[in-house]
């Protein structure tokens, strides 16, 4: 007759040390593979940018993750020359539109500083060197009566005026804090990051939370 057996020893049904590993690694396997997809369709590193000012608002929030697409991809109808953007003028002509206006909004480096952070705005026309372009602004965003009148005018290089929805003049009228203490030059094609094609409300939050912590 055998002896009777004590009540078996709890089962431990924490995971182990290796399975939260092996979560770790999958998770970011995850992470980087939808990056590396999302690059892929996109052309452009990184394809998220995280919006950090209300300059383009009610369309773009602060706060917001957009993801942003090379120029030349998928260039939308009215697009100037070869640059690959519709600027505004052109949209309306062609019924083209991006975030409820006409236009491609793009991302930009001002006055081509890779060490600024890139500007995220509306391209509203093109201008040639040495251009008066005073009649092709829109007399609401400039303060002036002629081109003598307007900084930028005529144009010392050719590149696209810009301009955030929700401010009162051109980048290139009334500048930008990363353009120094004068106007931003017109943005020429080599300083365009991209053009920004969908966003996510809120989900650059997160990201900008991170860079002030590391900051």
């Amino acid at each position: 007759m055998s002896e009777p057996r004590g009540p078996n020893p709890p089962e431990d049904d924490q995971p182990s040390g290796l399975v939260y590993l092996f979560d770790l690694v999958s998770s970011a396997g995850a992470v980087v593979a939808v990056g590396l997809l999302l690059f892929a369709i996109s052309g452009v590193w990184p394809p998220l940018v995280a919006i950090e000012s209300g300059s383009m608002e009610p369309h773009i929030d602060t706060g917001d993750l957009v993801f942003v697409m090379d120029e030349d991809r998928f260039a939308g109808e009215g697009a100037y020359a070869d640059t690959g953007v519709v600027p505004a003028n052109r949209g309306a002509d062609t019924g083209y539109t991006s975030f409820q206006n006409d236009g491609d909004v793009i991302v930009f480096q001002p006055d081509g500083d890779g060490a600024t952070t890139p500007v995220i705005h509306r391209a509203m026309f093109w201008v040639n060197e040495s251009e008066n372009w005073y009649d092709k602004a829109d007399p609401a965003y400039i303060n002036a009566d002629s081109c003598e009148e307007l900084r930028n005018c005529p144009a010392d290089s050719a590149g696209f005026v810009t301009k955030g929805d929700n401010n009162s003049g051109y980048d290139q009228v009334n500048g930008l804090p990363s353009c120094g203490p004068g106007a931003c030059d017109p943005v020429r094609k080599s300083w365009v990051v991209g053009t920004a094609e969908t966003r996510v409300p809120l989900l650059g939050n997160i990201r900008l939370q991170l860079q002030r912590a590391l900051a």
